[in-house]
């Protein structure tokens, strides 16, 4: 039982009342006022207490499904009242993460039944535990509040970005859609399937001027793109990625972007294979086609942590060599810092030009880039600049090089590069460049 406010304004009101009547009395009179009054008033506290057990409140947690981290994530609570209404509050127990409300207050008319959200904000993948609700509930009379626990354990797990893989999957399922509207139209592909006459708006590169001689009419060749093409990703969970970004850690992002990739990948048709390497292979995940695969995938890497040892690039990829033989798009997720690592990731792309399509992801710190921007008036301040301007450089030669040998390179925030790489992949399907 825990008083509530009522009880304390009367108990200050009983207060003033014995101290005035032995102002106008005595104090005999108002030491005898102050004892029944406080024993009336606790005598009523503890009954308004113990009637609350005859009509409390019912609450539910409602199932709680698969939480994305780094997403606002709805819990619904389910709470019906008595015969009486009902005024109470409840707090669920949850792991440590940050929570819009940590007190939901419901006030409920006899016999209703309501629905209470609040969002949960998980930062970080892996299995915990819910515990019990902490239900509060005032008496008919408002003079106390009784509280007690609704046993409802409940182990949850973490996923990565799932709430962004739904929305990726309607995207991808509109764009499919009018990609083969379009490859029925214009033709777009790299096997040959027939000849037919020109169509007016068509591109005039599916003109087969041989045939257009014989017919004496504009002929295009209608091709069907190729089914066996290969998107492999190598996903860097070294010392870099364990950095936190926004309340995330780098690996996160990456492990949203491999995720998102798959998606696109699987969506066109195409063999997906992932692998999770630092020192070496930790996780290795051969190609597969089908959306059946994309299950697999989220269930092999979500328990995966990023861990404080440096990437062994050479030896990831010459694994994708030996595994891979055929022509694949290797999409490489990770950071640059310094040069010895920019010329260590140098070096394994270049392994894999030309036979492969090699691909090179980064993430860049906006913070980095503010900081190196910023006007200084003092020594501190201009050292940090002039070490982020360092580290600018250094990105931009790394980039240049590796352009150079002919590798792919998107370099983009940690918020955007999930977007921007899915965006780089369809563009390059779009262009038959696999």
């Amino acid at each position: 039982m825990i008083p509530s406010r009522r009880c304390y304004v009367l108990l200050a009101i009983g207060g003033l009342s014995a101290a005035l009547l032995d102002v106008l009395i005595n104090r005999q009179v108002s030491l005898n006022f102050l004892r029944i009054y406080n024993f009336t008033l606790l005598v009523a506290t503890l009954i308004d207490a113990s009637q609350v057990k005859n009509s409390a409140v019912e609450v539910t947690r409602q199932k709680i499904g698969k939480l994305s981290v780094g997403r606002d994530n709805p819990i619904e609570l389910k709470i019906t009242s008595g015969t009486v209404k009902a005024i109470a509050q409840i707090r669920d127990t949850y792991p440590p993460f940050s929570v819009d409300q940590d007190t939901l207050e419901v006030n409920l008319a006899a016999n209703s039944t309501c629905e209470r959200t609040y969002i949960i904000h998980p930062d970080q993948r892996g299995e915990y535990v819910w515990g019990d609700l902490q239900v509060r509930q005032l008496g008919k009379l408002g003079l106390a509040w009784r509280d007690w626990q609704i046993p409802a354990k409940q182990e949850v797990r973490v996923y990565p970005d799932l709430i962004g893989l739904k929305e990726l999957a309607v995207r991808l399922a509109i764009e499919n859609s009018g990609a083969m509207r379009q490859a029925r139209r214009m033709g777009n592909g790299t096997e040959f399937a027939e000849l037919r006459e020109y169509r007016t708006g068509e591109d005039i590169r599916l003109i087969d001027w041989k045939a257009t001689a014989r017919r004496d009419r504009p002929v295009v060749r209608v091709l069907e793109p190729e089914q066996e093409q290969t998107l492999f990703i190598l996903l860097d969970r070294g010392r870099l990625m364990t950095a936190k970004v926004g309340g995330l850690k780098r690996f996160d992002y990456g492990l949203n972007a491999t995720l998102s990739l798959a998606m696109a990948g699987l969506s066109r048709g195409d063999k997906v294979g992932v692998a999770v390497f630092d020192r070496d292979i930790t996780t290795w995940i051969p190609p597969e086609r089908g959306n059946h695969h994309l299950s697999k995938l989220v269930d092999r890497l979500t328990p995966i942590q990023p861990v404080l040892l440096e990437p062994d690039y050479l030896g990831a990829v010459t694994k994708v060599i030996t595994q891979q033989t055929r022509r694949a798009l290797v999409v490489v997720i990770t950071d640059l810092v310094d040069v010895t690592a920019s010329s260590e990731l140098l070096g394994a792309m270049m392994r894999l030009a030309p036979r492969y399509l090699p691909f090179c992801v980064t993430f860049n710190d906006p913070l980095v880039a503010q900081i190196a921007h910023a006007h200084t008036d003092n020594t501190k301040d201009t050292y940090a600049r002039a070490v982020a301007l360092d580290l600018l450089a250094q990105r931009q030669v790394a980039f240049a090089q590796l352009r150079q040998k002919g590798v792919l390179v998107l370099d983009a925030p940690c918020d955007r590069i999930t977007g921007e790489l899915v965006d780089r992949y369809l563009e390059l399907k779009a262009r038959n460049l696999l």
